[in-house]
């Protein structure tokens, strides 16, 4: 094997990815997920999770598949900050406003297509109300205390796209937080940058960032369960701190730590028993422990602390090996980076926004009622016209859109501060 080539700071790189290279397993564990969201729905659907059997707890788990588009947003989307923070011979800032764009492009055209579905198909008796419109339109309608819909998820059509005003409300706070802890890392910083002790004051920042998870997940509670609460983006910070803390340590292995590198070296080649674990977890994590089957019965706030570091252990075993895996390990490129999964990973998006409404859609053609049916021969058929919806999106909305904007990024004048849509773009929900 010949010696990796020295990176920008003068240190060895490990070819763990750059700030701005896509990994393509990272596709695969993105399509995992959004299948696993899509188990959710049917198996809700079909009445599976109504059961009292491990199957219906089983199939209840599939929401843990939030928790890994989650990881995956903070991973992919810190790493440029991270960079910034422990490669200390650098000093290229990250563009907010390019960092804006490339969000908001690559998350409303396709998504605003789904709204404008939704109201028409679902919603006709509300299409002149501009105020349901616009709250739909910005991803703000879960804080609305009283919507008419009634219930903590939105309208006929968009219930799966809580997480998705999740995800917009952190990216929003994105800059002011990397901000913040590149702040605290540099803090009484004394003589020569030392990337190293950065690094440790990121991961204990980032330790504490995700412990307000647990804080605001008591107050829910307090003085009576609220689940709208639920629903806003404190509850999750815990679980976007874990792809943000593999970021720093994927970054500090690339950018020189022997210890870091040797870490993320042993991490990436114990997939097989990180795998395991977390299949474990995901057994454990789909019990009572972490509250009712059936997602609609009040939790405790046991269950509902329980279910955050539940899933967030799921969610560390999982994507640790591929995060911090070499971009041309060969058993995450067969596994996770093939063709197959590579189209799935970038259909992703599409298939987390259309999945309710082709699932509603079938079961109107069909005739079946809620709570009814067979899970086992309606996934597929769903699953396949959830995939068709998805790509027609991502060919005719999605990809088109992004490359408009590319060009003229790239024809920018040179000193502008224009930016191509890279690959350090790519998050959990949205690749």
């Amino acid at each position: 094997m010949t010696a990796p080539a020295p990176s920008a700071s003068g240190v060895r790189a490990t070819g763990r990815p750059g700030p701005e290279e896509h990994y393509d397993a990272l596709d695969g564990v993105r399509a995992v997920a959004a299948f696993g969201v899509l188990v959710l729905h049917i198996g809700a659907d079909t009445g599976g999770t109504l059961r009292h059997d491990a199957g219906a707890w089983l199939l209840s788990g599939g929401a843990i598949a939030v928790t890994i588009f989650f990881t995956l947003s903070g991973l992919l989307l810190y790493r440029p900050w991270a960079v910034r923070s422990l490669d200390v011979a650098t000093d290229r800032g990250v563009s907010v406003g390019g960092y804006y764009r490339r969000r908001a492009l690559r998350i409303l055209p396709a998504y605003w297509t789904l709204v404008l579905y939704v109201m028409i198909v679902y919603l006709g008796a509300h299409l002149g109300d501009v105020w349901t419109w616009l709250r739909l339109l910005t991803l703000t309608y879960t804080y609305d205390p009283h919507p008419w819909w009634g219930n903590g998820l939105g309208p006929e059509g968009l219930w799966q796209i809580w997480s998705l005003t999740v995800e917009v409300a952190w990216y929003a706070l994105l800059p002011v937080t990397a901000a913040v802890l590149g702040w605290y890392a540099r803090l009484r910083e004394r003589g020569a940058p030392d990337a190293g002790r950065r690094a440790r004051r990121l991961l204990w920042a980032i330790a504490a960032y995700a412990a307000l998870s647990l804080i605001y997940s008591v107050l829910m509670f307090h003085p009576a369960y609220r689940p709208l609460l639920g629903a806003w983006l404190p509850r999750y910070f815990a679980w976007f701190a874990i792809g943000m803390a593999l970021a720093v340590v994927s970054v500090r292995a690339r950018t020189g730590s022997a210890r870091a590198a040797r870490f993320a070296r042993t991490v990436a080649r114990s997939w097989g028993t990180c795998w395991l674990i977390a299949a474990v977890l995901y057994g454990i994590a789909a019990s009572p422990l972490t509250g009712p089957a059936d997602l609609t019965s009040i939790d405790t706030v046991w269950t509902s602390e329980f279910r955050l570091l539940l899933y967030g252990l799921v969610a560390v075993f999982a994507v640790g090996p591929v995060a911090l895996a070499p971009a041309g390990d060969p058993v995450m490129r067969a596994v996770l980076g093939n063709r197959v999964m590579r189209f799935l990973g970038r259909v992703s998006y599409g298939v987390f926004l259309w999945q309710v409404p082709v699932l509603i859609g079938w079961s109107e053609l069909v005739g079946h009622t809620p709570f009814t049916g067979h899970f086992v021969t309606e996934f597929p058929v769903v699953a396949l016209l959830t995939v068709a919806v998805a790509t027609v999106s991502f060919y005719f909305i999605e990809r088109p859109i992004l490359r408009l904007a590319s060009r003229r990024w790239r024809a920018a004048p040179v000193g502008s501060t224009a930016e191509p849509d890279g690959q350090a773009g790519d998050d959990g929900q949205a690749q």
